[in-house]
């Protein structure tokens, strides 16, 4: 065990710094095969896009436009372009030009516009925003420097009430006790009542999908949009929608603000690359209101569930690669992939290297959830290495009612049948909860841990390590044996380990 004094936590802060500089200034390098279009704040959508002067000018026209199999999108940099993608398979969408990364953000607008803000209620400095807006997971203020804490009521029987207290309604004015406290006030259409429905409580609830509402915010420092030079959206929406599109590629841009996930692909998808690109403020919108989230067991039907992570596969997989990215301030993971099945399902030759991932409640998740008598479901060569991972559980998503799910890597306790599995030369720099989930049905389906760097408050979490076939693994704590546990019970013969007092 070696201790981390000042000098060395500087030493490995400069070594992320270095990551971070290093992907943020990455240099172009794709190739395109077929086509190349081009998208600029200056084009316009009647262009051909063929070239720089007579680019495209819209996300809307890059998800429309009929693109072939090797065709590449390339968005200018140092330009900012706001909605969504729906991809095309086999198409690269990377970057051109000079500067900064072309930004994509998933907001139509920066709310902050002081004649769009209205003052409610003065008792609480309730101020509201003129347009309805896609339900917002958080607010961002000025480029990350403060976000909202968003207030979701559960709906029983008819009824919005507070989350803590189900006998309790929900009246805005009240519960919203704190500067920056955030409410969306949505026109619910509801559920048939036969959907999801939970045992004894068969009732409609709020469909959330292509809602808008209102936002509410209490700033108690004036008009929100005096207060604050930017205000982000992040809203209901994923950034790149792939489903189940062979062959995309994915290369030096950077996505923020965006509700649900930054990459979306499932049910089953091929050769897909996420590579030198930057994730932030990622999820924390309302996925549903069935009360079926694990991380909230004592709620049932009404109860809210968020979700969101920076990319995400859910479903079978091949040639899933992830690699060289920065990823911040995500509500859930930073990379997953992750299915409940019953049918067979392949999740092979995944790779995580090289990213840096921070302040996300989970910096990799995965699980493989299989129910219903299936058991020929397998993760095959999963690699993971060299990512460095650090504060999971520290950033804004532990707004989270639950806080002891937060870890580095979070495998949950399924199944988790998996085979070449590796887990190699990372860093796991502090966790709010525990350090690592790493649990499978059999021993032979846990990962080959091997030259791993922990650091971790004494008296924290080095985490589950095992099999769940009997019971459940011990969650251990990071003690002064915490080095001895690792390399004796995750099997990382060449670790290093790290205490902080």
């Amino acid at each position: 065990m070696i201790k981390a004094t000042k000098d060395i936590i500087n030493e490995f802060n400069l070594s992320f710094e270095k990551r971070k500089k290093q992907i943020l200034e990455s240099a172009d390098h794709v190739k395109i095969d077929g086509t190349t279009y081009y998208v600029s704040n200056g084009g316009n959508d009647q262009n051909d896009g063929l070239t720089p002067k007579s680019a495209w000018k819209t996300l809307e026209k890059v998800s429309w436009a009929d693109l072939k199999y090797g065709d590449g999108v390339l968005f200018e940099r140092g330009d900012l372009f706001r909605g969504c993608i729906k991809t095309k398979p086999g198409v690269t969408y990377a970057a051109f030009g000079c500067g900064d990364k072309p930004k994509l953000f998933a907001g139509n607008i920066d709310l902050a516009d002081d004649t769009k803000w209205s003052l409610v209620d003065s008792r609480a400095n309730i101020w509201k925003y003129a347009d309805k807006q896609p339900d917002p997971g958080t607010l961002v203020f000025n480029n990350g420097e403060k976000c909202a804490n968003k207030l979701i009521p559960s709906y029983i029987e008819g009824k919005f009430v507070v989350r803590e207290n189900p006998q309790k309604s929900f009246i805005m004015h009240i519960e919203m006790k704190n500067d920056l406290d955030m409410y969306w006030e949505f026109d619910e259409k509801l559920t048939t009542s036969h959907r999801h429905p939970v045992s004894g409580e068969d009732f409609p609830v709020p469909d959330v999908n292509g809602a808008l509402g209102y936002i509410y915010l209490r700033c108690d420092n004036g008009n929100p949009g005096d207060v604050f030079n930017s205000i982000e959206n992040v809203a209901r929406s994923h950034m790149f929608y792939v489903g189940q599109n062979k062959g995309v590629k994915i290369d030096n841009l950077c996505i923020k603000y965006v509700g649900m996930h930054g990459v979306a692909a499932g049910i089953y998808v091929e050769d897909l690359t996420v590579t030198n690109c930057e994730f932030g403020w990622i999820g924390g919108t309302i996925q549903h209101y069935f009360g079926l989230d694990p991380n909230y067991p004592e709620g049932g039907r009404g109860t809210v569930t968020r979700f969101g992570n920076a990319i995400e596969v859910y479903g079978g997989c091949k040639n899933y690669t992830v690699s060289n990215n920065y990823i911040y301030e995500v509500y859930d993971a930073g990379i997953t992939h992750q299915v409940t099945t019953s049918t067979k399902l392949s999740m092979s030759d995944i790779k995580y290297e090289n990213n840096l991932i921070e302040n996300c409640v989970y910096g990799i998740e995965y699980f493989l959830n299989q129910i219903d008598g299936e058991n020929e479901s397998c993760m095959d060569n999963v690699i993971i290495k060299a990512n460095f991972i650090r504060n999971s559980g520290y950033g804004w998503g532990q707004q989270r009612h639950n806080k002891h799910t937060p870890a580095a890597i979070k495998g949950w306790s399924y199944v988790n049948t998996a085979k070449n599995y590796s887990i190699t030369d990372n860093i796991f720099d502090r966790c709010a909860y525990r350090l690592l989930h790493l649990v499978a049905l059999e021993k032979t389906s846990l990962a080959y841990m091997d030259g791993n760097t922990y650091i971790q408050h004494l008296n924290g979490k080095i985490g589950q390590y095992g099999e769940n076939k009997i019971k459940e693994p011990e969650n251990i704590t990071f003690d002064m044996n915490a080095d001895n546990v690792i390399a004796n019970v995750f099997g990382d013969k060449n670790s290093k380990v790290y205490y902080i007092d």
